[in-house]
Order: structure tokens, then sequence, then C-alpha cells
């Protein structure tokens, strides 16, 4: 048996979710619509017509998740605060009752020694920002730094770790490019507009931060390895434009102040030219990123939109329910890329999971009591846990991972067809039932990953 790994000294072991995903009750108390209101209640965008109406009913049932988050021995939660919860209207008038139901759930954490994670923007931009041209407008950075500036003074002292934005490729790529997630546009031009306007919302944000706050604050990215699937020179081409897309697009104006030159190749006249204050503006001081990881892609050249590149499935891989493969060495591939490219800035893996076919309802085992069996997701974190444990002893800076999710739950317009959750959610009852993936978590963490160097309990 190979040695136990020790994770380093104050590693945060936590877990992951997102407001619109388990909320629920998504106009209670004042709150406005989001574009994800708006978009689950257009007709043939959700699959099986599924919104986000009560979700995991997290709105009213969130002393008892905390309760069970330190039950299982969480350490840390990464939550996402509702933007129309706070500001009905986008900006102006701040919706008291929604600050309220955030601030009572960071009490509670901290009360139930959780440390609290919060993410700015997590893809739910208020429906009446959206009616103004939502991430197409420039103003939006000054929008986005206003409702920052409510949280920090509300809250920053109880939440030391901040996160601006969650994954800006998936809101472009996904809601402006291809059209599958809110707002539901397809432009090839609208795409870069909405990707930098977000990059000015974050360094705004940032900026602000600096002004008010007095803890951590950084961007949250969602990146994966590319492999080229044969030596041809034409695949080699097609790995630098997805990686550039999708690896480098947010990180390069953050971290190093410009765009990896082969989004001009990609988008061609779509590509604006930025004037240099935005850099400026963009590349502002970070105390860390997070890194969400879930696989990989063996990339070759091909015809497709925008980035003449495809996927090869691999015949031998392990896929999820999602489609994606599991492929933990990816993730030290890419935390060794990570630091060669950016340097010793500190990581935290925000998220990283898996959807495996879960039953609707809970088993009922020998003991009577309620059971859900996924040895799948058990040996999926186990092996991705391990990959965090390689780049750390490769010297990343990794300080915490956040598993993904706390809870099934919305998994935007697939609906609640996938379960990605550690504590599977019966959605007839509401019952909270831990995966055995959630106990065996909870062991890692108490032995502070010892744990993985046990046989799986299967």
């Amino acid at each position: 048996m190979s040695p136990a790994p020790v994770f380093p000294e104050g590693f945060l072991w936590g877990a992951a979710t997102a407001a619109h995903q388990i909320e629920g009750s998504p106009l209670a108390d004042g709150a406005g619509p989001s574009i994800w209101t708006r978009f689950a209640h257009t007709p043939g965008m959700m699959l099986n017509g599924d919104t986000g109406d009560v979700a995991c009913d997290h709105y009213h049932r969130w002393k008892d998740d905390v309760k069970l988050m330190r039950e299982l021995g969480l350490k840390a939660y990464r939550f996402s605060v509702s933007w129309s919860r706070i500001l009905p209207e986008g900006t102006g008038r701040v919706n008291q009752a929604g600050l309220d139901f955030y601030s009572n759930l960071v009490d509670e954490l901290l009360a139930n020694g959780i440390e609290p994670l919060l993410t700015l923007y997590h893809w739910d931009l208020p429906a009446a920002l959206d009616d103004r041209g939502g991430w197409l407008n420039p103003d939006i950075a000054d929008w986005f730094a206003e409702y920052a500036r409510v949280l920090y003074r509300a809250l920053d002292g109880r939440v030391k770790k901040w996160v601006t934005l969650n994954e800006p490729w998936v809101v472009t790529d996904g809601g402006y490019l291809h059209g599958a997630l809110a707002p539901g546009h397809r432009s090839k031009f609208e795409a870069p507009i909405a990707s930098h306007n977000l990059m000015r919302a974050h360094g705004a944000a940032v900026k602000a931060y600096r002004e008010i706050g007095q803890h951590e604050i950084g961007l949250v990215v969602n990146i994966e390895p590319k492999y080229p699937a044969s030596d041809s020179a034409q695949d080699a081409a097609a790995v630098r434009r997805a990686h550039a897309y999708m690896n480098e697009q947010y990180l390069h104006p953050a971290l190093l102040g410009h765009y990896p030159p082969e989004l001009k190749e990609i988008f061609g006249e779509a590509w604006p030219e930025w004037p240099a204050e935005d850099y400026d503006l963009i590349q502002q001081k970070l105390d860390f990123v997070g890194i969400n990881y879930y696989t990989r892609s063996v990339t070759k050249a091909a015809e497709s939109y925008p980035l003449n590149t495809g996927v090869v499935r691999q015949p031998l891989g392990t896929y999820t329910e999602t489609g994606w493969e599991v492929f933990p060495q990816g993730l030290t591939d890419l935390l060794l890329w990570f630091k060669q490219t950016y340097g010793d800035l500190p990581v935290y893996i925000t998220e990283n999971g898996a959807a495996f076919f879960d039953p609707p309802t809970a088993d009922v085992d020998e003991t009577g009591q309620r059971r859900v069996r996924d040895p799948l997701r058990i040996d999926y974190l186990r092996k991705h846990l391990g990959a965090i444990h390689d780049a750390i002893q490769a010297g990343v800076d990794i300080r915490g991972y956040m598993l993904w999710s706390f809870l099934d739950n919305l998994e935007w317009s697939l609906g609640y067809s996938k379960r990605f959750g550690m504590v599977h959610v019966n959605y007839g009852t509401q019952e909270r039932t831990p995966k055995d993936s959630a106990r065996w978590y909870s062991q890692v963490i108490q032995s502070h990953g010892r744990k993985l160097a046990e046989p799986l309990p299967y």
C-alpha cells in the first residue's frame, strides 16, 4: 500500500452549490426575476420543462442543510448569491429581506464551524439588467461593482473569501454564442463583447473590494487540458485554438493583462480591439484563483463553429452521465500548467465532481436506513483527490477542495436529469440522504486525506 496522502496544514475541505440550482422560491420576499427564471419559463428551453421554482427548497431548508454539512464534517461551503434577491432591479434599491437571507446563512455557517466562500455571480443575472443589454452593455461593470459593494459592506469580515465570477467561459459560450443557456443568444459577434464585459466587471468588483474589504478575493474559471488526437499539424493547431479559447481567454487578461492571440484567429472580424485602460481595469491583483475541473478534451481539427475543432471520444474511457470522460491525470497536468504559466498564485479547486446514475428515491438498507450507493462517484473523487495531491507534491499551492455538489440540484438547462450531489435529494419529498460518497468524503476530511490510501469500500 502506498503511503497515506497528507494534505497541507489548513487545507480547506468543503462542498459547493449555486443559488439558482438549489434555492427555489426565486421571487420570494421581494426578489426580482433573473435571466434563468425567464429562460426556464420559456417553452422548449429546459429539459422536461423543469424550472428552479422549487429546486431543493434551500431557501426554506437552509438551517437543516447547514446542520447536515456540520454532521458530514465540512470545513467550508462555497455558495453563490442571487443578484436579483439583493437588487431586484439590478441597481438602486436594496431588498433587505434578500440580504438578510444570506446574512443569516453566513451566521449559521460560522456558528457550525464552516467557513463561507461567497461567489458574487453564478450566472443568474437580474432580468432587469438583461433588458438593458446585460453583459453586452459596457455599463455592467459599474452595475456589478455597485452590487458587490452592497455585499462587501454587509458581510466582509464574516465572509473572508470572495469570488467575483464563476466560469465566465460558460456564461458566454452557452449564453451568447451557442444559445443553450440563459439568455439564449447565438452570435459570434456578441460572445467576445460579453466576455470582455464580464472581465471588466470582475476587475471593477476586485477594485471595489480593495477599497472596502479586508480579506481575500479571486476569480473562478472552468478549464480543462486539451490533448491532440494525432501528431498532425492540423490537430496541433486545433489544440492551440481550443486551449486559448477555454483555458486562456479569461486567465490571460486577469493575470497577464492581454488576451491570447488565437482569439482573433477564432473570431475573425467579430473580435474587437479593446482600449488599454480596459486591461488596466481587468488586471487587478488577485489573492487566489478557483479552478473548476471535470474532464479533459482529446482534440482534432474539424469543421465546427467557431473553433474548427472536434472532440474524439476514447473507446476505452469511462464517461459520466454528462458525457464527460473520467481523466484525473488531466487535473494534475492542468494544475502544473497553471503554475508554469501564471506563477505561484494560490489555487482552490472550487468545483470537481461527477454525475452518475442515482435512483430518484433512496433505497432502504437492511437496518431500515435510507441509503444511496454510488461507487463510481467514490472512485472518481478518490482518483481526483489523488491527482490534486500529486500536484501539491509537485509544488502547486493548492489551498482547498470544494466537491461539486453538496446537493443534487437543477443542472441548468438539463433540469433535474443529472445528479451531481454527495447528498441525494428526493425532489418529491425534499428528503436529503447522504450518499455513500458523502460518508466516504466525510472520512477523508476527518483523516485529512489519509483515507485515500485505504481500499475502496466496494
